[in-house]
């Protein structure tokens, strides 16, 4: 039982999980799928502020504080209580690329030698952790949702703003991935 819960999950059971949210939501309270509008209520549960975009009624959201907390402990149990002993499977070509921009420590989820507590306060670090951070956020802000609600639920309701927001998404990951992180990690 702990090998099933320490070794990562195939595509066709892990995708229809997360793809049952959205009906099970639904049918449970006519809940909305999503992550980013969380935040929001948090601010308006915690921030004594007279701003008007924290002044709703966000107790009737506060379910999806429950599910932020939910992921939260889930990402805790996962990625520690059950954390898979084996490195993190990737192609060799993806590793030669890595090593091409300075990246050798690729033993977890992301590349040591960006994300750790040292590198925070380097510029390298600022770039992404910080300006990223923020630029995901006001992105989110922006399009008016993120990722998850977008493409998981936006789509599922057929909604041709989610289409679009999907679509810069990727768009705007395959920019990332193949311009900018080369010309930041030299």
């Amino acid at each position: 039982m702990n090998n099933f819960l320490s070794s990562p999950w195939p595509w066709y059971i892990s995708g229809p999980l997360i793809g049952l949210m959205v009906p099970l939501l639904l049918w449970l309270g006519n809940k909305p799928f999503g992550i980013s509008s969380s935040l929001r209520h948090i601010c308006a549960a915690c921030l004594p502020s007279k701003a008007k975009f924290f002044d709703y009624a966000w107790k009737k959201q506060s379910w999806n504080i429950v599910l932020v907390l939910g992921i939260v402990v889930g990402g805790f149990l996962g990625g520690v209580v059950f954390k898979n002993p084996e490195d993190v499977d990737l192609s060799e070509n993806l590793k030669q690329t890595m090593s091409q921009l300075g990246l050798s420590d690729l033993s977890g989820f992301h590349p040591q030698e960006i994300f750790n507590w040292q590198s925070l306060l380097t510029a390298r670090g600022f770039l992404f952790v910080i300006l990223g951070g923020f630029m995901v956020g006001f992105g989110t802000r922006y399009a008016d949702g993120c990722t998850s609600g977008h493409a998981i639920l936006g789509m599922s309701a057929l909604n041709w703003v989610s289409l679009v927001a999907t679509v810069c998404f990727f768009i705007g990951g395959l920019i990332m991935t193949h311009l900018l992180i080369p010309l930041i990690l030299k």
